[in-house]
């Protein structure tokens, strides 16, 4: 079996992400560990499973990873949460203060929003319409 483990996400400061992603999305931090140059291995996954894809945060080194902070596709939606629950999630994201760009949308292919993480990359919330 082949699947994809880990994305890097690139951050400013591993701390005001790991903030960011557990109390304002829900993530679970799985691995914070120290490395000999002085950066982390920083790995968060939404939910409770510790199986699928998990986010690397990887701090910025340099001015060229420094730019692409928060704009790491372009400015397109470039990750996608998956819920069973709109609503719920949509309100706690809300109460916690993550910023939606749209209303929530009825599609055929189920209910989506588009967010913005901490630095302004374009998340999709979404639950996809039963099959």
């Amino acid at each position: 079996m082949r699947r994809v483990a880990l994305v890097a996400l690139v951050v400013d400061d591993y701390d005001e992400a790991i903030r960011f992603y557990t109390e304002a999305l829900g993530f679970q931090l799985v691995e914070d560990e120290p490395r000999p140059d002085g950066a982390r291995w920083v790995v968060v996954r939404p939910g409770e499973h510790q199986d699928g894809t998990g986010l690397l945060l990887a701090r910025a080194k340099g001015d060229a990873q420094r730019a692409r902070i928060g704009d790491q596709t372009g400015g397109r939606v470039g990750f996608f949460l998956h819920t069973d629950d709109f609503a719920r999630d949509h309100a706690r994201m809300l109460a916690a203060g993550v910023t939606f760009l749209e209303e929530p949308r009825h599609e055929a292919y189920g209910s989506v929003a588009v967010f913005q993480d901490l630095y302004g990359n374009r998340w999709d919330l979404l639950q996809p319409a039963p099959q």
